[in-house]
């Protein structure tokens, strides 16, 4: 569920997430913050991103992207560290590691904060903030 086009600060974003949620998001976004300080936060896609990053297209333009994304979605919570280690995204290749979650290539959905291992996830973070950090 995508933040409202009007939502464009990550304050304004976690005050639109539903209060049985909005401790969960508020949590794992500070860890994000304190895990990888240099990564900014910001919203885009209509969700909380981190470590704008900038990708050129075959047609010229320039998208603005994220190296960590956290959103609110309407049955679950997702998460998105969007970094390849030996040519798999990082949530894929811990996927065992993440706890009672479900897990895509670069997306994670869990239900309840306590189904993700925040450990593991923040090591990720940090990870991917060092990759992006170093060009990669």
């Amino acid at each position: 569920m995508k933040a409202d086009s009007s939502v464009t600060t990550p304050t304004a974003y976690l005050k639109q997430v539903p209060t049985d949620r909005r401790k969960a998001i508020e949590t794992v976004h500070q860890a994000i913050k304190k895990a990888a300080p240099t990564l900014r936060s910001h919203v885009a896609n209509g969700m909380l991103a981190y470590g704008p990053t900038r990708t050129a297209t075959k047609s010229g333009t320039v998208s603005i992207g994220y190296v960590v994304g956290l959103a609110n979605q309407r049955h679950y919570m997702s998460a998105y560290i969007c970094c390849t280690v030996n040519g798999k995204y990082l949530p894929e290749a811990y996927a065992k590691d993440l706890g009672k979650v479900n897990c895509g290539k670069s997306c994670i959905r869990f239900r309840q904060l306590d189904d993700l291992n925040l450990a593991v996830f923040l090591k990720l973070v940090k990870l991917a903030a060092d990759l992006h950090r170093q060009g990669q």
